[in-house]
């Protein structure tokens, strides 16, 4: 009886010990838009296993036109956050603050397009033009290139701003002789509708010198103090950035697998197909933070006449701590 009472408690031991050693680390992203290949790097990391592979038990939270990434965060809703650094480094001034851990966009994909009709063939011709910029955060790289160009955003001598939704019918209506679009989003959203590419004129910010980064990984201040959450953290970003190259090396089946995330049904093959092509030219080179990055970003934000996005030099916005760790 004996033997077999202890035989039952070291099977139980075991057995224990096994699922302590499974045991995953929970962690909750917040995406800073709806499910699509702008992300396709963190659900290709939950597919393959990646995550899995370092501990992880990752909760991917989708965003949307209601959700500002880094009000859920302070909130205690995820561990971390994808958000533009324009709207981060905003918030951080006043009071949120957030820290970029990780900078897997390595450039910008906004831009302008614009009907060819309105004859606008220069930001210098914006002046008496309407232009759609999106707001929540994401108007804040084209107001500070609206004051690098000296051109004022209140109508009159300067530009009429329309506070556009996030869809392309400003454009398409004629409400607008501009509107914000992504190179791998809005743009293609247009010329789905039917104007033709030859129909349109567009404004990069990359190639106007006013590009700001964008899809970062920002987690908040204090956390960083813990060795567990930065232990957490250094495996969560490992594991994305392999997610990352995979869904460069296989286009395709990244989009597929960004499409059997959604759960609206809203995306189809071919925009998501189409999309991850042009996220992997923007996340190319992309990972560690390049401080030349961060200080033209802060440039451009601190440029912005007697109404700068921000005030002053931000300090202790970015950290390479969980990215060596990564590594």
């Amino acid at each position: 009886m004996k033997k077999i009472l202890s035989a039952a408690l070291l099977g139980a031991f075991i057995a224990g010990q096994s699922v302590a050693v499974q045991a995953a680390d929970d962690v909750t992203i917040q995406l800073k838009w709806v499910t699509q290949a702008q992300f396709a790097g963190y659900y290709v990391a939950k597919e393959k296993g990646f995550y899995e592979d370092v501990d992880l038990n990752v909760t991917i939270k989708p965003g949307g036109p209601d959700i500002a990434p880094p009000q859920v965060l302070i909130g205690g809703g995820a561990d971390v956050i994808v958000d533009w650094m324009p709207s981060a480094l905003a918030a951080r001034e006043k009071g949120v603050p957030l820290v970029n851990i990780a900078q897997p966009f390595k450039r910008s994909g906004m831009m302008l397009t614009c009907r060819k009709e309105t004859g606008i063939t220069s930001p210098e011709q914006f002046p008496g033009k309407t232009l759609g910029v999106w707001f929540f955060g994401n108007e804040y790289p084209f107001l500070s290139w609206m004051s690098t160009l000296g051109i004022g955003t209140e109508g009159g001598d300067g530009v009429t701003v329309l506070k556009q939704g996030f869809n392309v019918d400003p454009l398409l209506q004629k409400q607008a002789d501009c509107i914000s679009t992504m190179t791998y989003n809005e743009y293609w959203q247009v010329v789905d509708a039917g104007l033709a590419p030859e129909e349109l004129v567009t404004f990069k910010y990359e190639e106007q010198g006013v590009a700001t980064l964008e899809d970062g990984l920002y987690v908040l201040e204090d956390k960083l103090e813990d060795p567990e959450f930065v232990d957490k953290m250094a495996r969560f970003v490992k594991a994305s950035m392999l997610g990352w190259a995979w869904a460069s090396e296989n286009s395709d089946a990244a989009a597929d697998i960004v499409l059997e995330n959604d759960d609206t049904g809203a995306q189809t093959e071919k925009h998501q197909r189409r999309m991850m092509g042009e996220i992997s030219k923007l996340t190319a080179g992309g990972g560690k933070l390049d401080e030349a990055d961060y200080e033209r970003t802060v440039g451009i934000l601190l440029g912005g006449g007697s109404d700068p996005v921000i005030s002053k030099a931000p300090s202790g916005a970015w950290t390479h701590k969980i990215w060596d760790m990564a590594q």
